[in-house]
């Protein structure tokens, strides 16, 4: 045992461990072994005290933390709730310059309304149409067929080639024909008509002088038609009397009116 109280083994060991010391204990100068030890003591006490208080608030934070789901964990900004976006109507979404998006006939449910076949409409609406035909010419109108069926790629010339050839922005172009894929043509129900006896005004507006489009709207409906696009119509599309649709079964019906979403019109019982 020497003066300060330490035997020298237990010295020697305090030596050997001295490299384990921090630096600024085991350097200060004039310190006793037993105020190193001390010292030492107190510097690893408080680490481990630290570390206890570290685990425990750790495991207090897990605790009391809500756990956070699949959905929550998706989203950088979770805490905050998120408003649920508002459904809209499909067709709005797939509006192109006031035309709806529409969907092209299979080439086997076309069938011919003209002389040499060339301008043809889904089976069904085309013999309607040609049945009205026939009930028009009875009374001395003849309803002439001018375009029915059109094909998306049809309606891509029609579109930007017309357009450019006339200078026409696609907005100035919309206004007088469909963008490609939103053209009632494609759906193989529109067909525009014109008066058989007055061929100069074919595509015009003045064709809502003839007798042809006086018959059709005093009798179209009867065999399911309809003018497509009247003054001031919803869509913002021109003016065209000589554009008709067929609506007279479930899916022509379907087609035009679920896509627009109209209500029903009251008229006088």
């Amino acid at each position: 045992m020497n003066k300060a109280g330490f035997s020298e083994d237990s010295h020697n060991s305090f030596d050997d461990l001295s490299d384990d010391i921090p630096v600024a204990v085991r350097d200060t100068p004039g310190i006793t072994p037993k105020q190193r030890l001390q010292r030492l003591i107190f510097i690893f006490g408080g680490i481990s005290a630290f570390a206890v208080l570290a685990v425990v608030s750790g495991f207090i934070f897990f605790v009391t933390t809500p756990k956070r789901t699949a959905e929550s964990q998706s989203s950088p900004t979770s805490s905050v709730a998120t408003p649920t976006p508002t459904s809209s109507n499909s067709a709005d979404s797939e509006t192109v310059l006031g035309h709806l998006s529409y969907l092209e006939a299979p080439q086997s449910e076309l069938a011919p309304i003209s002389a040499d076949g060339r301008i043809r409409m889904r089976k069904t609406a085309a013999q309607r149409f040609q049945t009205m035909v026939q009930a028009a010419r009875r009374e001395g109108v003849i309803l002439q067929p001018i375009s029915g069926f059109r094909s998306v790629k049809e309606q891509e010339q029609l579109f930007f080639a017309v357009g450019a050839q006339r200078n026409q922005t696609p907005s100035q172009r919309a206004a007088l024909s469909a963008p490609p894929g939103h053209s009632e043509h494609h759906t193989g129900y529109a067909v525009d008509v014109g008066d058989g006896a007055a061929p100069t005004t074919n595509l015009q507006a003045i064709f809502e002088k003839t007798k042809a489009f006086a018959w059709l709207q005093a009798n179209a409906a009867r065999f399911g038609f309809e003018m497509s696009f009247p003054k001031d119509n919803v869509q913002g599309v021109s003016y065209e009397p000589w554009h008709w649709r067929f609506v007279g079964d479930r899916d022509s019906l379907e087609t035009f009116y679920k896509a627009r979403n109209l209500k029903p019109v009251k008229t006088q019982p």
